[in-house]
């Protein structure tokens, strides 16, 4: 019997453990990056993939900014400044950026802004100085196309080079409400689109080629080849992920925010469609050849009012949110995630930030970032467990996996104090059961610089009229605020 019942708690302890694995997750955090820095209304964050882990900020007034991807930075230089050249305010500015995917060699890189006399979106090149990394050749641009703009709002905006070496750009439907012009259907204008085209070839008087894929090129009705996908309201922010797929957040009218995993050649709807919903006409709207979002969200206080497209994240400072698309709200400062591998709740409320995420990006170790429009200041996203506090008022510190685990009755627990105060650290150890339950605390003192071991025993908690079954527990270390925490299990 007693052997029964030694494999059944070594089962159950299993099962816990594999359980624990799968589902336990830190909780993402959203905390201030590169804290010496502000920027002025920033609208886009990239980086040059060019090996030199910087990170360049587009401010929609016409100005980049580039620094170097560490967080006590201080200055972060002038990379171009095209002030003079942007049609600046509300929806309207300098909006989009995007690196050659052969940078390092080539120098080019492209921007969206929007030009006055007459009003119009402009896509063109650049290249970098040949004498300085951080700065831009002034004089260097190649206009590559121009669009007429009939109103200042629904720009579109973002610009980026596909897996495939193609640039993608949004355009808006040419702004007003309700697309009056329906844009969004007409496929002789690049509004209420997303294009693609190959900057690397040129055709006829184009300073770019057709990609030979492209759904429309070389057709006989007049329409745009350029165009990718249509029927998009305004495509703020896209992006790829590493499975190629290419995810938008189109903002929408009156009752919805939508999100598309946009293909070559397909309608999004607009505005026929406003989310899953008809909206032109209201009812009984003819969906025949339409692809519908695969997620939509209603103007409210739990939803929002403008989605902000975000990316799918492969970074490790963040685990609980690795392969799932995250974004945002920018008007209520919601964020969520969208994970397309759980069919049953894709869509999970993640935070809520206290401004206006205007953006997201990634740096060179696919770490994400979002920009707050209204202060200029930029965030991460991390594991709970990471200290935010600046390096030098940092102390390090590290728990250690109890031995022996499964343990009965007693496991050590280790842990190591550093820290730059004379006077030391605040420490506390705590043992939680499954539901968050303080069972003991351990260690709750100040505590120099130095390793330390602290014995944790069932048997001392019997003693005190505690009786502890079969299963996990938490062992918590806080330092300073700083926590960490590990799982052990208990075998009786």
């Amino acid at each position: 019997m007693n052997l029964i019942y030694k494999l059944n708690s070594i089962l159950i302890v299993i099962l816990f453990l594999f359980l624990f694995r799968h589902n336990s997750n830190a909780q993402t955090v959203i905390v201030r990056a590169f804290p010496n820095l502000v920027f002025s209304n920033p609208v886009d964050i990239q980086n040059s993939a060019d090996s030199t882990n910087r990170i360049f900020i587009v401010e929609q007034k016409g100005n980049i900014k580039v620094f170097n991807n560490n967080d006590n930075v201080t200055v972060a230089d002038d990379f171009l400044n095209i002030e003079n050249q942007v049609l600046y305010g509300g929806e309207q500015g300098l909006l989009g950026l995007a690196f050659h995917p052969n940078y390092k060699n080539n120098g080019y890189f492209y921007i969206d802004y929007t030009a006055s006399s007459p009003r119009r979106t402009v896509i063109s090149r650049f290249t970098v100085s040949s004498s300085n990394p951080n700065l831009a050749d002034q004089n260097s641009e190649v206009v590559l196309l121009e669009i007429e703009q009939p109103y200042s709002n629904h720009n579109g905006g973002q610009i980026a080079f596909g897996p495939d070496g193609y640039l993608y750009v949004s355009f808006g439907d040419g702004g007003s409400g309700g697309d009056p012009d329906n844009n969004g259907q007409n496929l002789t204008t690049l509004l209420g689109s997303i294009i693609r085209i190959d900057v690397d070839n040129k055709e006829g008087s184009n300073e770019y080629a057709i990609p030979n894929d492209n759904l429309f090129k070389n057709n006989s009705n007049g329409y745009r080849e350029e165009i990718f996908a249509y029927g998009l309201r305004n495509v703020w922010r896209f992006s790829f992920d590493n499975t190629e797929k290419l995810w938008a957040a189109d903002v929408e009218q009156n009752k919805w925010e939508e999100i598309n995993l946009i293909e070559n050649g397909k309608n999004y709807g607009w505005r026929i469609m406003e989310g899953f919903h008809c909206f032109n006409p209201s009812t009984n709207c003819n969906q025949d050849g339409l692809e519908l979002p695969i997620w939509e969200y209603d103007h409210s206080s739990e939803g929002g009012y403008s989605i902000t497209g975000g990316f799918v994240y492969r970074g490790i400072k963040a685990p609980e949110l690795f392969n799932k698309y995250v974004y945002a709200d920018f008007v209520n400062g919601n964020v969520w995630t969208y994970d397309l591998n759980n069919s049953q709740t894709p869509n999970s409320f993640l935070t809520n930030f206290d401004g206006q995420i205007s953006t997201f990006g990634v740096d060179e170790n696919k770490e994400l970032y979002i920009a707050d429009y209204s202060s200029g200041k930029l965030y991460s996203f991390a594991d709970e467990n990471v200290n935010s506090m600046s390096s030098y008022e940092q102390p390090f510190i590290k728990l250690f996996q109890n031995y022996p685990n499964p343990f009965n009755p007693s496991t050590t627990i280790s842990y190591q104090v550093g820290s730059s105060k004379d006077f030391g650290s605040k420490v506390r150890l705590d043992v939680f059961n499954l539901l968050g339950e303080n069972i003991i605390t351990l260690v709750n003192e100040y505590q120099k610089q130095g390793f330390y071991k602290v014995e944790f025993s069932n048997n001392d908690l019997l003693e005190k009229g505690i009786s502890l079954t079969s299963g996990i527990y938490f062992y918590r270390l806080n330092i300073n605020n700083f926590v960490e925490t590990r799982k052990m299990a208990l075998l009786n």
